[in-house]
């Protein structure tokens, strides 16, 4: 074996050993001490391949984001062909999709998304922009094909569905968890259900326009 090759081995290997030690817990509770310890790493090689947690964490994090970034690009495409509304339930799904078989990479990447570690936010949102992006263009493109609300342009739309779709998910737990959903991957038609509210809201017109019901 080359060194080079075990460079990358070793580099892998604590990669490996930081996921699953950031995919169990939050930011906060992680040490360098207990990635050593758990997983039989010695702080020379840790520390010669990463200068800390935070960089280690950003690491993580950047690999996540980069694995989805490569499976919104492969999947997104063919969604465009897809009847408005039915585009759009299945994009906001997707994510789910990617995560249902990482439960560990979906915990890293919740804990960036939804609660950086505040130091950390900038470089985060730095690494997150090629699926934010990815996300912009689709969502455009997607309401170029929709009837908007009179008073609502493309840009304001699409900054409402990206932010929707951050925590859209999470939502949607609490969502079926006051339905009484029993298994959260069979919830379809709540994930609908709950869509229609993000798009048409619980409002009539009459409530809109400030006249009572």
């Amino acid at each position: 074996m080359t060194q080079k090759e075990r460079q990358a081995r070793s580099r892998q290997v604590i990669f490996q050993a930081a996921l699953e030690e950031f995919g169990a817990a939050d930011f906060e509770a992680v040490t360098m001490d207990g990635v050593c310890a758990k997983h039989g790493i010695s702080k020379g090689m840790l520390y010669h391949y990463y200068a800390g947690k935070d960089e280690l964490f950003l690491a993580c994090a950047g690999e996540i984001f980069q694995a989805l970034h490569r499976y919104l690009q492969a999947e997104l495409l063919p969604l465009e062909r897809q009847p408005v509304f039915e585009a759009l339930q299945n994009y906001f799904l997707l994510r789910e999709t990617f995560f249902q078989t990482r439960p560990r990479e979906k915990h890293v990447f919740e804990n960036a998304v939804l609660y950086p570690p505040k130091h950390l936010a900038d470089r985060i949102q730095a690494l997150r922009q090629p699926i934010l992006q990815e996300n912009n263009r689709f969502l455009h493109r997607l309401l170029s094909r929709m009837t908007l609300r009179e008073g609502v342009d493309k840009e304001r739309a699409a900054r409402y569905l990206s932010s929707i779709h951050a925590v859209f998910w999470t939502i949607l737990e609490r969502y079926c968890a006051q339905a009484g959903t029993p298994d959260l991957h069979k919830t379809l038609t709540e994930a609908v259900d709950l869509l229609q509210l993000v798009l048409y809201g619980v409002a009539g017109p009459e409530a809109i326009s400030g006249r009572d019901a």
